[in-house]
């Protein structure tokens, strides 16, 4: 493999690449974004909502939330703020249904897959048929995270050359490993290379999560290194995947943007870390700190990483 070029973006670079607020914009100027998600074995209602709210944190004008009907009761009231999808289930996980998810996508420029979906065998035929469909879907900013990969590992890769959809991939190692077939010891000795190869040959942008981030597509391959050993945590990853569905409801899914969503959770963990510790501090508890991370990210407040 061709070792892949790596540049860190600075602060300023990331914050003038947000689009100005128009004081006459109304929430369809900032997209809708759709987060198709959970299962009977993923049920967790405050960290659904959380996948919602983060896509709102991050500046999208509707987050349309998209559970498995039999988990609509548990998450309609802890999220005021959100428009719902129950989608048709069975034995807790989320089956495909053509009119379903094209009632889950109207008006939808973003969608994120696959957090809390479970891996239970009766359910994959039905994660790949949605699978397919989504990136199927001409235009579709499609973010792929967690049970939606492990499903995607199992499919034809020229399925991601062949998309319509504009893909993010947003693996853990173990993830990308079994993605791109490569092992563990490999990705991590050059995790750039690895990932940069991988967009280049199936056309999609890799971010490739850890401690140092690694974005790639196209010609760009970016490293972000803001965070906290704090974020080695359940659902850390679940949230990056709320923050880049609602940036990517008014930014395209590219690495740039995808950077900006690492950097934003990074710095966000950071703060919420400086706060409760790196040891008490939970993902929704670094979701809690969007705002302040956009705000030293716009205003410029920014303090060093004793991490990075």
């Amino acid at each position: 493999m061709k070792e892949a070029t790596v540049y860190t973006p600075r602060r300023e670079e990331l914050a003038s690449f947000l689009p100005p607020r128009k004081r006459d914009s109304h929430k369809g100027t900032y997209g809708i974004v759709s987060l198709l998600c959970g299962s009977r074995a993923y049920p967790g209602a405050a960290k659904l909502a959380n996948y919602a709210l983060c896509a709102l944190r991050s500046g999208c004008g509707i987050s349309r939330l998209c559970v498995p009907e039999n988990l609509y009761d548990a998450v309609a009231p802890m999220l005021l703020e959100s428009t719902f999808c129950p989608m048709p289930q069975k034995q807790g996980c989320m089956l495909y249904d053509e009119a379903a998810l094209q009632k889950a996508l109207a008006g939808a420029r973003a969608c994120a897959v696959g957090m809390g979906w479970g891996s239970a065998p009766q359910s994959r035929e039905d994660y790949e048929k949605i699978l397919r469909y989504l990136l199927a879907q001409p235009g579709l900013r499609l973010i792929i995270d967690a049970d939606g990969l492990n499903t995607l590992a199992v499919m034809e890769r020229d399925c991601l050359s062949r998309a319509a959809a504009q893909v993010i991939l947003t693996p853990h190692p173990m993830e990308f490993s079994r993605l791109c077939g490569l092992a563990l010891d490999r990705i991590l000795q050059d995790p750039a290379t690895a990932a940069a190869e991988f967009a280049e040959k199936h056309d999609c942008t890799v971010l490739l999560k850890g401690a140092r981030s690694v974005i790639a597509g196209g010609e760009e391959c970016y490293a972000v290194c803001r965070g906290t050993s704090g974020m080695a945590t359940a659902g850390s990853g679940d949230v990056l995947s709320g923050v880049l569905a609602g940036l990517c409801g008014y930014l395209p899914a590219c690495p740039k943007t995808a950077a900006l969503g690492a950097y934003l959770c990074g710095v966000a963990g950071e703060l919420a870390a400086q706060k409760l510790t790196e040891y008490a501090m939970l993902s929704s508890d670094t979701a809690a700190m969007l705002p302040a991370a956009f705000s030293q990210l716009l205003r410029g407040e920014e303090k060093k990483n004793v991490n990075a």
